[in-house]
C-alpha cells in the first residue's frame, strides 16, 4: 500500500515537472515575451485585430498584450510571418505618412501614434512609444530577434531612387491583396486596376513609393520578375490594362532586364523620366563560369625548373641505388648464401663440350 502511494506521488511530481517544462518552452517560443527591461505583461487580448495582409503573408503567430512599468503602460503587438519578405510586406502596409526612422533599430519607423519595427520575419508594434525608453525597446527587439528568421530582405526595395522620396510611402507587395492596399494608400485607384496584369502567380513582386520635388510629384511603381522573358510578357499585359487617361498623363512602361518601372500620372513627362532614370538597377549577364587564363612562364624560369627537376631525380637515383646495394651487401654478410647467391638453387644449362661439370659455386 505504501509502495503504491509513493508511486502515485512520483507520477504526480513527474507530471508537474513535465507541465512546467512544457509551459516554459511555450513561453520561450512566444513571439512576444512576457517581460523585457522593467516592463511586465499584465494581460493579453484574446480577440485581436490582426493586420489586413496577415493571411496573404502567411501569419504563423500573433500576440497583443498590455505591459506596465511603474505607472507607465503600453500596448505591444507582434506577428510572425512566413519569411522576412512577407513580414516586410506587412511592415510597409502599416507605415503612415509622416513616420520617421528611430534609433531603436535599422528597420523602424515612429510617430506620435506608435512605433513599428521589422525584426527578421517578425513585425512589432508599440502603441505608446513615448512611455517606453529606447533602451527597453532595443532589449525587446533583441529578444524578438533571437527567434526570428535572418534571411535577407527583398532587393527590390534598394532599386527605389533615394532623392525626392516621400518617407514612409514605400509599399511592398507579394500578392494582389497587398498590391490593392498599396494602391489605396498611395491614393491611386488606377494602380489597383493593374492587379490582374502584374502576374503575382508567376513570382512577381512590386514596390511603390511617392516622390515630390517642388511642384512635381508622381508614384513610382517597380515590378520585378524571375526572368526577363516574363517581364517582357507582362509588360504587354500592363500596356493593355493601362488606362488611356494614364497614358495621356505621361505614364510609360520601361523594362530593364527583369524589372519594369512605371511612373503613374506624373505632373510632367520630364519628372517621370527623371524618376525612371533614377532607378538603381543594373543587369548582369554571365555566359561562362569564372576561369583563369593559362600563361607561359619566362624562359629563364623554365630552364631553372628543368635543371632543378633533373638534379632532384639524379639525387633520388643515387640515394635509392646506394640504399639497395648497401642492403644487399649487408644481407649477404649477415646471412651468407641464405638470401642472395644461393648456388644450390641455381640451374645451369650445359652444352656438354667437355666432360667437366660446372660448379655453380664458381660463379660467385
Amino acid at each position: 500500500m505504501v509502495v503504491g502511494m509513493r508511486f502515485q506521488f512520483f507520477l504526480a511530481g513527474l507530471f508537474a515537472l513535465l507541465s512546467a517544462a512544457n509551459s516554459s518552452a511555450q513561453q520561450a517560443q512566444q513571439v512576444l515575451p512576457d517581460a523585457f527591461g522593467s516592463w511586465h505583461v499584465t494581460g493579453c487580448d484574446v480577440d485581436t485585430q490582426n493586420p489586413v495582409l496577415s493571411q496573404e503573408a502567411g501569419e504563423r503567430e500573433y500576440r497583443q498584450c498590455q505591459f506596465t512599468s511603474g505607472k507607465q503602460t503600453a500596448t505591444i503587438a507582434a506577428g510572425k510571418y512566413r519569411d522576412p519578405s512577407s513580414a516586410y510586406e506587412v511592415y510597409t502596409s502599416l507605415l503612415r505618412p509622416g513616420m520617421q526612422p528611430s534609433t531603436v533599430g535599422r528597420f523602424t519607423a515612429v510617430d506620435d501614434n506608435g512605433l513599428l519595427a521589422l525584426v527578421g520575419n517578425i513585425v512589432v508594434r508599440v502603441n505608446q512609444p513615448r512611455n517606453v525608453s529606447t533602451r527597453d525597446l532595443q532589449e525587446l527587439t533583441s529578444i524578438v530577434a533571437a527567434q526570428s528568421d535572418k534571411t535577407p530582405l527583398p532587393p527590390i526595395r534598394e532599386y527605389l531612387p533615394k532623392e525626392d522620396l516621400v518617407n514612409a510611402t514605400q509599399r511592398y507587395a507579394l500578392g494582389p491583396l497587398a498590391f490593392r492596399a498599396a494602391a489605396d494608400a498611395e491614393g491611386r485607384p488606377e494602380i489597383a486596376g493593374l492587379t490582374g496584369a502584374v502576374g503575382f502567380a508567376q513570382g512577381a513582386e512590386a514596390m511603390l513609393a511617392q516622390y515630390h520635388r517642388g511642384r512635381d510629384s508622381g508614384v513610382l511603381l517597380l515590378i520585378d520578375y524571375p526572368t526577363p522573358q516574363l517581364a517582357e510578357l507582362h509588360s504587354r499585359h500592363l500596356e493593355t490594362a493601362l488606362a488611356e487617361t494614364a497614358k495621356m498623363a505621361g505614364t510609360k512602361i520601361e523594362r530593364r532586364g527583369s524589372l519594369l518601372s512605371l511612373v503613374i500620372a506624373p505632373t510632367t513627362p520630364a519628372f517621370g523620366e527623371i524618376l525612371r532614370n533614377g532607378v538603381t538597377y543594373q543587369t548582369q549577364v554571365t555566359w561562362n563560369e569564372p576561369s583563369q587564363t593559362a600563361t607561359d612562364a619566362p624562359l629563364g624560369v623554365v630552364l631553372y625548373r628543368i635543371f632543378v627537376g633533373t638534379g632532384v631525380f639524379m639525387i633520388m637515383a643515387v640515394v635509392f641505388g646506394v640504399a639497395f646495394g648497401g642492403l644487399r651487401v649487408f644481407t649477404k654478410r649477415l646471412f651468407p648464401g641464405k638470401v642472395f647467391d644461393r648456388y644450390e638453387r641455381m640451374e645451369v644449362l650445359q652444352m656438354g663440350l667437355s666432360g667437366k661439370t660446372i660448379d655453380t659455386r664458381d660463379l660467385y
